[in-house]
């Protein structure tokens, strides 16, 4: 703790991560996070700390895809690939991955052309950006794939679940000379990295003389799977002095209403938000907290999640749920989180997404309910260029609703943001992906793409 304020982001890295990767030298760890974290992320920083409306922003979408998703998925490759070394595996890994947006992108720019992989996408396909859409449609790559899901995320989540859990077709791929893996956070490898930018935060505020060293501050998440937040948890287990990790979600509030009454119920209305990668029900990494807050019990976090698998809901016991006190949970509309954003960029001419609007409200509301003095940073997840249709609406720009470039255009008339070098690329890529499927048929896809014939 003593020294973070000194440390660049690589080096924090290699202290934090070395805890995690103990079979890994000195050398290579840093030469993973070397290659990582470099010219490809737009600001040295990796990621810098801005200040609005009196709360810190963490942004996290200085990397080559513009979303918080890159700190984690620019690592895990080389993670993945030095241990594949290590360990003498010869076979061809398969990253399998649902994404609500980010993950896929983010994905596979971390893994194109990575010599021993292959990696296939699954999103919904009316449920993500039109930037987010293209960005992956023109996603190049020899070992690359995307493919349309016609439902929403839960459905291509579950249905990915299954295939990792289908016994013949990993036989299959065994005897093809294939390995899954996965690049979403329920791949342990992916959450780590993610813990390094909270010690980094908190480093900048002391810098920055906003904070003294001891003070515990807060951390407000948009949150949908459940592992940005996380990953915070973990940084606080860890040592780092958070005082509130506040649960910023959007109108699909399921997480809302677990902490606050400890009831986790799927069976409600699915919504698509202007937030989209928060647009989900089943949040995976939910599974990963029950397991501390049952005392680390393996049967109870089972049973848990049996109970959601056949009732679609479970309560937790009341010695659970008084540990969860760690959390704060409140939600967003879609009239608020647009307000959000008009109001930022009203008070200072910065533009914010959705998600970073649902947890800058959140946190607001927060700190008006409690009057909590601690230092809040609110965690930004992505560009507003991602999602320009929505930023441009709430801030009643005049725009045309036709390609994602005209408004990408509007949104830069608009706002004077600098456009990020993944978003001039949107103009001259071609379209390279095409599939689209209905969620009953992704164990199929998975097999033609990878040129097996499952029994």
């Amino acid at each position: 703790m003593s020294a973070l304020e000194k440390l660049s982001y690589r080096e924090l890295a290699y202290h934090i991560l070395q805890t995690f990767f103990s079979d890994f030298s000195e050398k290579e760890l840093r030469d993973c996070i070397d290659n990582a974290y470099g010219s490809n992320f737009a600001s040295p920083k990796i990621a810098p700390i801005t200040y609005h409306a009196k709360n810190a922003y963490l942004e996290l979408f200085h990397g080559p895809t513009i979303a918080f998703k890159d700190i984690a998925l620019q690592l895990l490759p080389h993670l993945m690939t030095a241990a594949a070394r290590k360990n003498g595996l010869q076979k061809e890994i398969v990253i399998l991955t649902a994404t609500s947006g980010d993950t896929g992108k983010a994905a596979m720019a971390g893994f194109a052309d990575v010599p021993g992989t292959r990696i296939i996408v699954f999103y919904p396909k009316d449920g993500v950006s039109p930037v987010q859409e293209r960005q992956m449609l023109t996603q190049q790559g020899k070992n690359t794939s995307v493919v349309g899901v016609a439902g929403n995320f839960d459905d291509a989540q579950t249905n990915v679940k299954k295939i990792f859990n289908d016994t013949e077709l990993n036989e299959e791929l065994e005897q093809a000379g294939f390995r899954f893996s996965s690049a979403n956070s329920i791949n342990i490898g992916r959450l780590f990295p993610q813990v390094v930018y909270y010690f980094y935060a908190y480093g900048q505020l002391l810098k920055a003389g906003k904070i003294k060293k001891g003070d515990s501050i807060n951390f407000s998440v948009p949150t949908g799977n459940f592992g940005n937040i996380l990953a915070g948890y973990f940084a606080k287990r860890m040592g780092l002095p958070i005082n509130k990790l506040i649960c910023a979600s959007n109108r699909n509030n399921v997480l809302t209403d677990f902490f606050n009454e400890g009831v986790y119920d799927k069976n409600r209305p699915f919504y698509v938000t202007s937030s989209p990668s928060m647009d989900i029900l089943v949040s995976s990494n939910l599974e990963r907290l029950l397991f501390y807050i049952s005392g680390e019990d393996p049967v109870k976090t089972k049973s848990l999640m049996d109970e959601l698998t056949s009732t679609g809901k479970y309560r937790i016991d009341d010695s659970m749920h008084s540990k969860l006190a760690d959390f704060y949970a409140a939600y967003a509309t879609e009239e608020q989180t647009g307000q959000e954003i008009a109001e930022i960029f009203t008070a200072d001419q910065t533009a914010i997404d959705p998600h970073t609007a649902v947890a800058a409200y959140v946190a607001k509301e927060y700190q008006k309910n409690t009057a909590d003095p601690h230092q809040t940073v609110v965690v930004a997840t992505a560009s507003p260029y991602k999602f320009p249709q929505f930023v441009l609406t709430a801030l009643h720009a005049e725009y045309s609703s036709g390609s994602p470039l005209s408004l990408v255009d509007a949104l830069h008339s608009k706002t004077g943001t600098p456009l990020p070098q993944t978003i001039k690329d949107l103009a001259v890529l071609p379209l390279k992906h095409h599939r689209e499927v209905a969620p009953a048929l992704m164990k199929t896809t998975v097999a033609e793409i990878l040129g097996i014939k499952p029994e």
